[in-house]
């Protein structure tokens, strides 16, 4: 067999191999997952140049990360459309967007709550003698990201960043009746988990709940995530009046009663007042 025939066979064999059986041409096989954590490191690689130039070309970002231009400029249109970065059309150069703002806002919101709600915390346990939680949104849920417990608290349960449900807590009912009404009607037409048998699954009743909780300023929860406890919680607001938290008491059934949790109400409502204005809500 001569040379040329052996290439014109082994260039027929390769194109056999990059078709499918029925004669057309392969599909692009997925990315690999370490191809999508490449992608993940150099589009965050994208982020930390930004900020260090405070602005910068496809050509520039490029050379720093080692890549075409064309991938470049692929990995800045999707940070783009996301609004983590944006572009001066008449340099042609991109800058950090506003999307930027908004995480690092979200962020700095959680730090403030955290360190200024700290000594709240542990006064009004104190007073109260109960478990004392601040509780924020993550996504469909609530997080608790500070607790401090009482003389009197009778658990060892560390609720402290564990997620819970927005529709069986005080804490989540709290965010949750302070949502858009169209963020809030979407999680609670949702089919919701049913904790125990006290906990309030139906669309209308929770949505009945939820307009009581904005009237009078506070939530109540006994028995809806877990059978024997009961707790309270009132809304944290930030300087622009938005509710970014909620700062709850919890305890044993058997000892908080009805009267009971009236008065952990007024305390707690007075305590998510004062972390309100630590947080620069009044001013």
């Amino acid at each position: 067999m001569t040379g040329t025939r052996k290439q014109a066979d082994q260039k027929r064999k390769q194109t056999d191999r990059n078709r499918e059986p029925h004669g057309g041409p392969r599909e692009r096989q997925p990315k690999t997952a370490a191809g999508s954590v490449q992608s993940v490191d150099r589009a965050v690689s994208v982020l930390e140049i930004l900020a260090r130039h405070g602005e910068a070309g496809v050509t520039e970002i490029a050379d720093e990360l080692g890549v075409h231009k064309s991938t470049a400029f692929r990995l800045l249109g999707v940070l783009e459309n996301r609004g983590l970065v944006g572009q001066a059309k008449d340099r042609g150069k991109y800058f950090l967007g506003a999307g930027v703002l908004r995480l690092a806002g979200a962020a700095a919101v959680r730090m403030d709550i955290s360190q200024e709600g700290g000594p709240v915390c542990r006064e009004l346990a104190d007073e109260l003698g109960e478990t004392v939680n601040i509780a924020v949104l993550d996504d469909d849920a609530a997080v608790n990201i500070m607790q401090a417990r009482g003389p009197a608290s009778v658990t060892a349960q560390n609720w402290l960043g564990r997620r819970t449900p927005l529709h069986a807590t005080s804490s989540g009912k709290v965010l949750l009746a302070h949502l858009p009404t169209t963020l809030r009607e979407g999680l609670i037409a949702r089919t919701l988990p049913r904790m125990t048998e006290h906990t309030v699954t139906g669309t209308v009743a929770l949505r009945g709940e939820l307009e009581t909780v904005v009237e009078r300023g506070f939530a109540i929860a006994v028995e809806e995530l877990e059978v024997g406890l009961a707790a309270v919680a009132a809304p944290v607001r930030a300087h622009d009046g938005k509710v970014i938290g909620a700062l709850s008491a919890s305890g044993p059934v058997y000892r908080l009663t009805e009267d009971r949790l009236t008065e952990l109400a007024k305390r707690t409502v007075a305590a998510s007042v004062e972390l309100s204005r630590r947080m620069g809500y009044g001013f």
